[in-house]
């Protein structure tokens, strides 16, 4: 487990470009006051975001989430969180450059708004 932590804390002290962004969108309780912490370790997993009151985990994906040895492991991945009561959202790194408002509505409106 502590490996796990400090794989987590590595993962935070090296965020990416999207991440950060999405970060600033989400830190403090500033969508809709609901609380998400990044970098969370879940199982074997290390979850990018998660609010976990809502059971609700947020994944970054880039461009190499479209090859399909990728495809495989995020599907069982994904699988696998569901089983233990998350639901998953995929989110494309571009979604987050060009359409961040729009990903912020889809999120509330789809997955907290409950």
């Amino acid at each position: 487990m502590q490996k796990a932590l400090d794989k987590a804390k590595q993962l935070r002290q090296n965020q990416t470009d999207t991440e950060a962004i999405l970060w600033s969108r989400l830190r403090n309780r500033s969508l809709n006051g609901i609380k998400f912490r990044r970098q969370v370790p879940i199982d074997k997993y290390i979850a990018d975001f998660v609010a976990s009151d809502k059971k609700l985990i947020i994944e970054l994906d880039g461009s190499q989430h479209l090859e399909e040895k990728n495809t495989i492991k995020d599907e069982e991945r994904t699988i696998k969180l569901q089983v233990l009561g998350y639901k998953v959202i995929r989110i494309f790194n571009n979604d987050i450059y060009n359409n961040l408002d729009t990903v912020l509505e889809y999120i509330y409106n789809e997955y907290l708004n409950i």
